[in-house]
């Protein structure tokens, strides 16, 4: 058995870019997966440990469980392991520690959806949740949109807001802005994504707000679902992981991201059209990501 920790696969500098290459790949072979639904338990709180399993398609005779959890006061927030097992012995191959994939799969993702889903001239992005998830979802997306002009908005908080910035500044082809308050943040945005891991309530009270064309991201799927009922189409990585919202039969119009990239399912129609896009995080791109990372190590 491997044993794969998180400096092994930093050392391997896989680049933002090809980690969105990786996701579109796993979304094109979602339908020959194994894949339920993760089972999300809750210690305390809002808290929670979650379980996500997954069998790769049969040529790579691989199944893979990651578990990750979320408990509030630890740093970081977020942690999470892998482990790996041949299916057609049933041996355990590999056990990896996956932080860094559930951050880069977790950004990947989002960027393709925001690639894929926006209006055809979005140019202000906002953002609010400037942590691991957060940084990771801006590296995916700025690393596959250099050549395009843009005005990158983000929610003021502590100093997270200016340390984002200074992180970033590499990139010329954006204009950086901040906003104090959420109206400020969301007024006449394109692309408004959220990676608060933990939001209380509607981020947004009046939908209106949400001018016609917008796409919406929330990465961890809170604080917006005043526009479930309410925006023409939502779209998320799975069926299975979201047909238990609480709204979900009120959705106008309801797709899943990969048949968009698959060309078996229209994405966005019209730049008039507000979208919901739920990335919920699948356990097929945890283990898809393992099983490409162990090939080059």
């Amino acid at each position: 058995m491997k044993i794969i920790d998180d400096e092994q696969i930093r050392a391997l500098g896989i680049t933002p870019e090809e980690c969105v290459e990786w996701v579109r790949e796993a979304f094109l072979m979602k339908d020959r997966c194994q894949l339920p639904p993760k089972i999300s338990l809750h210690p305390q709180g809002t808290d929670f440990i979650n379980t996500m399993p997954c069998i790769l398609p049969p040529e790579y005779h691989t199944f893979g469980c990651k578990v990750v959890s979320r408990i509030k006061g630890q740093h970081p927030a977020l942690h999470s392991e892998m482990m790996l097992f041949d299916t057609q012995t049933g041996k355990i191959t590999a056990l990896v520690n996956a932080d860094w994939i559930t951050a880069m799969r977790t950004g990947a993702v989002a960027a393709l959806a925001i690639n894929t889903l926006r209006k055809s001239d979005a140019s202000v992005y906002s953002f609010i949740g400037l942590g691991a998830m957060g940084h990771s979802t801006l590296e995916c997306f700025l690393a596959t949109n250099r050549d395009r002009r843009m005005t990158i908005r983000l929610k003021r908080y502590k100093d997270h807001a200016e340390k984002t910035i200074q992180r970033f500044q590499q990139y010329g082809n954006v204009e950086w802005e901040t906003s104090e308050s959420m109206e400020e943040l969301v007024t006449d945005a394109d692309v408004i994504v959220s990676c608060i891991t933990d939001a209380q309530g509607l981020l947004v009270e009046d939908v209106n707000l949400l001018k016609l064309g917008v796409l919406v991201v929330p990465v961890h799927t809170r604080g917006f679902q005043n526009c479930d009922a309410v925006f023409d189409k939502v779209f998320a990585d799975d069926e299975g992981h979201v047909k238990g919202f609480k709204y979900f039969s009120q959705f106008r119009k309801f797709g899943e991201i990969g048949r968009v990239l698959s060309e078996e399912f229209k994405g966005r129609e019209s730049d008039e059209e507000r979208i919901l896009s739920y990335n919920i995080g699948l356990g097929l791109h945890d283990i898809f990501f393992a099983n490409r990372l162990i090939d080059l190590l």
